[in-house]
């Protein structure tokens, strides 16, 4: 089980972009790409059949997933996730801090 998900609201802690706040977009492998954040600027060349014009374009870039973590909305803060077993054997996501389980 992944601990950070698409869909994630998550926070940057460290790098150029720390302290940066927003949602997963993708998750591949060890990377997640985060929306508005670790923007950078890419050379693209004009592809007429997708309808896509050429020339400078800004986009996200992957971070890896070990400079991000799950935000709390209770907090405010990112904070460790770990995987919890219940009873009837399926498994959960919940924060490390208070045990409760992730909204997502």
């Amino acid at each position: 089980m992944s601990k950070i998900r698409k869909g994630d609201q998550v926070v940057v802690i460290t790098g150029k972009n720390k302290g940066q706040k927003g949602e997963v977009i993708r998750v591949s492998g060890d990377k997640v790409v985060v929306s508005n954040v670790n923007i950078v600027k890419r050379h693209t060349k004009p592809n007429p059949q997708a309808n896509q014009p050429g020339g400078i374009v800004e986009r996200e870039a992957p971070i890896h997933i070990s400079n991000v973590q799950i935000l709390n909305p209770k907090t405010g803060k990112g904070e460790r996730v770990g995987v919890k077993t219940l009873d009837n054997g399926s498994r959960i996501r919940v924060f490390r801090s208070s045990n409760a389980a992730v909204d997502a």
